[in-house]
């Protein structure tokens, strides 16, 4: 079999998820997480071309939402690339951000961290078994 290179690998997934987005079968998609900023901002020329492709937006995330969907070290301390279609979505998607910070201050995380790790899970358009399924799943959360 033939090997493929990293970067036209992560190019491959940023696009097929983005024609998703476009045909409206994801309202948000992630590109995998990048351990370092530079290491992500490479992908954004592939980015700003996909975009244009499709008609859809990207998001740079320095501070991905860590929530009980995936393991947390999938996602902590990495850098991120989230495309989108419609703005409330990406809105939708910083909203929950601050409200994780928020109910993590007030010291009401246990309370909301389900409801928070399930509209995440709705966001990237994951149906309510695969949502509980992950969440129950994962033996790594934060």
């Amino acid at each position: 079999m033939k090997q493929i290179d990293e970067y036209s690998y992560q190019c491959g997934v940023m696009d097929c998820f983005s024609e998703m987005v476009k045909a409206e079968l994801k309202r948000i998609a992630l590109s995998h997480p990048s351990s370092t900023k530079e290491i992500r901002d490479q992908y954004i020329p592939f980015a700003e071309n996909i975009c244009d492709k499709y008609q859809i937006h990207f998001y740079l995330d320095d501070d991905p939402l860590i929530t009980d969907l995936f393991p947390a070290s999938m996602n902590q301390n990495t850098y991120n690339i989230i495309f989108y279609k419609d703005e409330n979505d990406i809105e939708e998607y910083k909203t929950l951000k601050k409200l994780k910070v928020k109910v993590i201050e007030n010291k009401e995380y246990e309370k909301y961290r389900y409801e928070i790790a399930y509209r995440f899970g709705k966001l990237l358009s994951y149906s309510d078994e695969t949502i509980q399924s992950y969440i129950q799943n994962n033996d790594e959360k934060e």
